[in-house]
């Protein structure tokens, strides 16, 4: 998969498809911002936890937004595969091969901002 394409696309389709709800995305926006306003814990963590459900969902689009967002926030492949382990052991095989995705995903992403 190329991450690059593959979000570029999946952007593109949202934003044809936002058009025609206006009204729902600028309330899925509302809460997203609420949700992810660092608090208790951090918007990293929040990210982290996003992560092991778009793993645990199989949703190649949102382990695609969230590593860049925890790219944009600083994390690293540590973390990140310490997160992974995680969420291949509570997603079991499915969640192993998403999991790959993900840290796939990362290391495209990190390249790309210029992080190692």
């Amino acid at each position: 998969m190329d991450w690059k394409d593959f979000m570029a696309e999946t952007e593109a389709n949202i934003g044809v498809f936002s058009k025609e709800v206006p009204e729902t995305v600028r309330g899925f926006g509302i809460m997203g911002k609420a949700a992810k306003m660092d608090g208790a814990l951090s918007e990293k963590t929040k990210e982290f936890m996003a992560l092991g459900i778009a793993i645990a969902t199989r949703c190649d689009s949102c382990i695609g937004f969230h590593v860049r967002s925890l790219v944009r926030l600083g994390a690293t492949r540590g973390e990140l595969c310490e997160a992974l382990a995680m969420a291949t052991y509570m997603g079991g095989g499915p969640s192993y091969a998403y999991s790959a995705k993900a840290l796939k995903a990362f290391d495209v992403f990190s390249e790309q901002s210029g992080e190692t």
